[in-house]
């Protein structure tokens, strides 16, 4: 699972020679990481998350304004960002401002009057235009340098919609302790981190996981080969995640059963069996998404999901679900 940290001011090429039809881009053997990730999202616009009064009125509702409109343009002027809003909004000498804004992917435009307040204008709405949070990065392909992370999407958590983004990093993040999990209410990793150490940008938020290209020094010492849907096998297996400081470690696990139905994610079902990880977090905790899971010399899946009501269980998605999302 994912775990957030609100932030709140948020060519085809042809080519003419044959390919066979089954031919994949991702390497053979690809490192299993393993290690504790910061990242942060950007939006494509500006999030909506919240409005307030301004003199008895509000001017986002009377604008027709929702909690995860995204605004894309101000007075016909593209923005990506809080800094470009405010920006436009300032330089601008008018009480009103024009809107052109995405709700469920369709584009509308409006009208919102400004309130001016010791020079500064007031548009009654909260924004934001980035996500930041904390991981697992699941594998490096050490040949196209592409990485995945977290096995799941990331969600705007006021809409619950997948976040459409417009680019992202991943960076260094240590772990400082652990809040365990219980029935019902699973625990986390408490973790700080440091967005100028950046490790990789992220081009890609999907519901297989997060995406992108690694820019960091790339230790191959860690090679798995990658296992087939059909060469995931029930029973005994272990996944390498982060409980402490940087330290990736591997923790005991059994596969009790396995799916391949068609866009199912939860391909991989598991219970924690390592009493080192029961005794430090009770189970599965939000952090470790995109842990890999590992059997004998293969690499198979990563965690993806916990059970609410058994935090001792959890779900996987297969890694090769994650290869072929990563290299579309």
């Amino acid at each position: 699972m994912f775990l957030k940290v609100k932030n709140t001011i948020l060519v085809l090429l042809l080519t003419i020679f044959i390919m066979p039809l089954n031919s994949l881009a991702y390497s053979d053997y690809i490192i299993a990481s393993g290690e504790n990730i910061g990242i942060k999202l950007n939006s494509k616009g500006v999030v909506i998350v919240g409005t307030y009064k301004i003199e008895e009125r509000n001017p986002g509702e009377d604008a027709g304004l929702k909690v995860g409109d995204i605004i894309t343009h101000i007075n016909d002027n593209s923005i990506n960002n809080v800094d470009d809003m405010v920006s436009i909004i300032n330089n601008q000498n008018n009480d009103e401002i024009k809107i052109k804004y995405l709700r469920q992917n369709k584009s509308n435009v409006t009208s919102l009057k400004l309130s001016k307040d010791n020079n500064t204008y007031k548009t009654g709405l909260y924004v934001k235009d980035s996500i930041t949070g904390v991981g697992t990065l699941t594998f490096i392909d050490p040949e196209t340098k592409v990485f995945g992370a977290l096995g799941h999407e990331i969600i705007e958590s006021t809409t619950g919609n997948i976040l459409d983004i417009n680019g992202g990093t991943i960076f260094d993040s240590t772990v400082t302790g652990i809040t365990k999990s219980n029935d019902g209410v699973p625990g986390e990793k408490n973790a700080t981190f440091d967005t100028s150490k950046v490790d990789g940008e992220v081009k890609k938020n999907t519901n297989k996981g997060i995406f992108g290209n690694y820019i960091s020094a790339i230790n191959k010492d860690n090679l798995y080969k990658v296992a087939s849907k059909k060469q995931v096998k029930k029973g005994k297996a272990k996944i390498l995640t982060v409980l402490e400081d940087n330290n990736v470690a591997e923790y005991e696990i059994n596969i009790t059963d396995i799916s391949d139905t068609s866009n199912n994610i939860k391909n991989i079902v598991f219970e924690i069996t390592d009493d080192k990880l029961i005794n430090k977090t009770n189970g599965i905790v939000q952090g470790m998404s995109g842990s890999p899971i590992i059997q004998g010399e293969y690499i198979v899946g990563a965690v993806t999901h916990v059970f609410v009501d058994n935090p001792l269980k959890g779900y996987g998605i297969f890694i090769t679900n994650m290869l072929e999302e990563g290299e579309k």
